[in-house]
């Protein structure tokens, strides 16, 4: 190793290991509790499976792993998203290394660091922190077998990408990447035995999905189906003003998420590699500009949340981190400078407020706005419990109209009961594949009905007495909320909740 090479090494691992501190800071604030989707995530390794209605078993197999070793707390569950940005930083750095340098490398994993995108995957442990670690490694990988034309590299990528299609199954666009790639080089039949094989091993991650599809009535695809407006939801816009709006606030919500801080030096760098067509970088643009296109494509016929390309923008960051290095003095103050704002603002938002910077009314408010899906969850649980043992009520099975909502109270309720979802005629999820509600019909048990949105059981469900009801209002730093409704009743006597005709 070349000796003025050793320190960028050095340099990654302190900046990447402290990065982890504010994301720490950030879970162990108390009012501070799990994110709506994580919560529900928790719930599913409560109730190990081959697969669940809407997502692979990953997401819940590390859930289960971590909280069987540091018990059913908000840190066993995000340490799973804390390494994830690890790892998604090492490989980044590694492939940048690889490919150019140390220094390359290093920057490259600033870079992604100061994304937006790496942000919410490495502090909140969602689907894509798994995904876009596994992804990132099996370009990685991938391009090595291409380089090296080593089966080895080959093998390990189809490992990798067997485990991202058991985080999510958007994983596969690597296959078309490749294709597309190993055509544009001409160098198809040249890997194609390696491609094949890497084929096969890959779709080993999808045997827990098709066994238990062939054992659900294949719900997860009549799920993703729905999500692409093609079946069960019919939400294709009806005019081209709207399909215009929807579009453009794709493109502007991809723009955000890979750091608007880096926007003219990510228009420069993109320039630069269309014109000078380098293969080393069409690899590395060519998954992000694969995945974006696809889902711009569908945000045209109906609304594409903002994180569903952004696992695959990794490689981006080695262009741009390459691009820099041979640029003006003036380019790389620019550049850096917005790394440093994307990394700064981040901590500065998630770390507990020592300076006193955000106590202000504006800036609480502010903050509550962003973050109300985490709030609030703790302070509900710890009431119901306070009203079950004044009520002494003993073991009382609790239930809501929403599946973010039981999943929060399962997780902060004393001794975390399985919860209920009564379905009010949403779409069916996976509340409805569990056991139900109707295993208490006719017996002797209180149930706790908990809505945000309901005061009444709108005639889906019957008790024989309501024995107590209030109104709670959870707050944040002094600042009340929204009120959910609680009512503890006895005694469930007729169960009709809607039978979901959408997926």
């Amino acid at each position: 190793m070349v000796p003025n090479q050793k320190k960028y090494s050095f340099y990654f691992y302190i900046i990447t290991i402290s990065l982890a501190v504010p994301k720490i800071l950030f879970t162990l604030r108390p009012e501070v509790n799990l994110f709506t989707e994580e919560a529900q995530y928790w719930l599913w390794s409560q109730n190990m499976a081959w697969h669940y209605y809407s997502k692979p078993p990953l997401v819940a197999v590390l859930n289960f792993l971590s909280t069987s070793v540091f018990g059913n707390t908000e840190m066993a569950v995000r340490i799973n998203a804390i390494l994830s940005g690890v790892g998604i930083a090492w490989v980044t750095y590694l492939f940048g290394s690889y490919l150019y340098s140390k220094k390359i490398g290093f920057w490259a994993a600033l870079i992604v660091q100061s994304m937006p995108v790496w942000w919410l995957a490495s502090t909140f442990h969602m689907t894509d922190s798994s995904l876009t670690l596994f992804w990132t490694l099996s370009i990685y990988l991938c391009y090595r077998g291409i380089r090296e034309n080593s089966s080895k590299w080959w093998l390990l990528a189809g490992i990798t990408t067997a485990m991202g299609l058991m985080a999510k199954v958007v994983i596969m666009l690597v296959f078309p990447v490749l294709i597309i790639y190993l055509l544009y080089i001409g160098e198809f039949n040249v890997h194609k035995k390696n491609f094949l094989k890497f084929i096969l091993i890959s779709l080993l991650g999808f045997i827990p999905a098709f066994i238990w599809n062939w054992q659900n009535n294949f719900d997860t695809f009549r799920h993703l189906l729905a999500l692409s407006g093609t079946e069960g939801i019919n939400n294709i816009p009806t005019n081209l003003s709207i399909a215009s709006r929807s579009f453009i606030e794709f493109i502007l919500s991809q723009m955000a998420v890979v750091s608007l801080f880096l926007l003219p030096a990510w228009l420069a760098a993109f320039r630069n590699t269309i014109k000078s067509k380098n293969a080393e970088s069409i690899y590395l643009i060519l998954p992000g500009l694969l995945a974006f296109v696809t889902f711009a494509a569908l945000s045209i016929f109906k609304d594409a949340m903002i994180n569903w390309p952004a696992f695959a923008y990794t490689g981006l960051a080695i262009v741009l981190a390459k691009w820099i290095d041979r640029q003006s003095i003036r380019w790389k103050k620019i550049t850096f400078s917005g790394v440093f704002l994307g990394m700064f603002i981040p901590i500065l938002f998630l770390s507990p407020d020592y300076l006193g910077l955000k106590s202000s009314n504006i800036m609480i408010k502010t903050e509550q706005n962003l973050i109300k899906r985490l709030l609030g969850h703790q302070q509900l649980a710890e009431r119901i419990d306070f009203l079950t043992d004044s009520l002494a009520i003993e073991a009382p099975f609790v239930f809501s109209d929403s599946y973010h909502t039981a999943s929060e109270l399962s997780f902060y309720l004393s001794g975390n009961p399985q919860t209920y979802v009564i379905n009010m005629g949403v779409r069916k999820n996976q509340f409805d594949l569990w056991k139900g509600m109707d295993q208490f019909l006719g017996k002797e048990k209180y149930g706790v009905f908990v809505s945000w949105n309901y005061d009444n059981f709108e005639g889906k469900a019957a008790f024989q007495e309501i024995i107590y009801e209030e109104s709670f209002v959870t707050s944040f730093k002094g600042i009340p909320r929204r009120p959910i409704n609680i009512k503890f009743c006895r005694k469930l006597i007729e169960y009709t909740p809607s039978i979901p005709s959408s997926y």
